[in-house]
């Protein structure tokens, strides 16, 4: 489709400065291409790898999509009739967004699964590639190989986080991965296979993906990863993600927010600690407040389920 590829340079990928400030990488963040941030002085890296994420594609008509969906269930009509109605244009787009922004209301997810999106993410570490693989529900991965990719570069790119900058060991960082880079090459010179060489590679090494991911999947991403408890690489990469779902479709956008968000959840279900440290704390409830909430106002202290509990509902059920 043609896209701009959108870098992690982008300071504001969310709609206000609360959002940005929350959602960004802040004082976590890697030192980006030549390693030096617009407002820091520090000396140059050649090899700093820089993060890119791109929106390649996405189903066509997703919002008729998601709305012949919904309607299926809901409606005597059968699906090729609803379609008829969409395609003579019978029914509005403001009727279709409003219809779709009422059902995802209710937390009904399967019609989720057949709007489809596909990224081209580069130059992320192989330290983030491990956390993200981990999502294997209405998502596909290609990935990059070290295996079959020789990495011919006289010194090898990488991810260095700023926390190390702000420990005074970044000289020491680079130097490691120079002489990393040195054996990698010698290894290969050697007639070492790429699949033994790249034993010596660490985290650090950036790594390329092709992904199709559904929207249902996406939302479950960014519920985990848009969260401030998520490391601050993969968080940049899911914001940027959302950032370009926004620019195509914010009609659905709205709806990819950390789990607190209040399209989600609503409230944070991590540790009362962590809660008090999040910058959304401001703005979301704990869960702990709920229940106190509940104990405060409800007709029964709070209390763990039992097997009472379930019996009742195999009797119920005639289970």
């Amino acid at each position: 489709m043609g896209f701009p590829l959108r870098e992690a340079q982008d300071p504001r990928p969310f709609e206000d400065r609360h959002r940005a400030e929350a959602f960004s990488c802040g004082s976590q963040g890697p030192t980006l291409a030549h390693g030096r941030r617009a407002s820091e002085g520090k000396r140059s890296v050649d090899n700093q790898a820089t993060m890119q994420v791109r929106l390649i594609d996405y189903a066509r008509a997703p919002l008729e999509k998601l709305y012949a969906a919904f309607r299926t269930c809901y409606s005597s009509e059968s699906p090729i009739d609803i379609w008829r109605n969409i395609e003579a244009q019978k029914i509005s787009h403001d009727k279709i967004r409003e219809f779709i922004g009422e059902r995802l209301k209710t937390g009904h997810a399967s019609p989720l699964e057949q709007v489809v999106f596909w990224f081209g993410i580069a130059n992320v570490s192989r330290s983030l590639s491990h956390q993200f693989v981990r999502h294997r529900i209405g998502i596909s991965f290609e990935q990059q190989s070290q295996r079959y990719v020789k990495f011919k570069q006289e010194r090898l790119a990488f991810v260095m986080p700023e926390s190390w900058h702000r420990a005074g060991l970044d000289r020491e960082f680079e130097e490691l991965l120079g002489r990393t880079s040195e054996l990698y090459a010698r290894a290969l010179k050697a007639g070492i296979p790429p699949e033994d060489a790249r034993f010596v590679l660490p985290n650090a090494a950036p790594t390329n993906f092709h992904v199709m991911v559904n929207f249902a999947e996406m939302l479950h991403i960014c519920d985990l990863r848009l969260c401030m408890r998520a490391q601050w690489e993969i968080r940049r990469m899911v914001a940027l993600m959302r950032a370009e779902i926004k620019r195509v479709l914010p009609e659905i956008a709205v709806f990819l927010q950390p789990k607190c968000g209040e399209n989600r959840m609503g409230y944070c279900d991590e540790t009362l600690e962590d809660w008090k440290k999040c910058p959304l704390g401001r703005v979301r409830p704990h869960k702990t407040s709920l229940f106190e909430l509940y104990d405060r106002y409800g007709s029964a202290k709070a209390r763990a389920l039992g097997e009472q509990e379930f019996r009742a509902v195999e009797e119920k059920e005639q289970i």
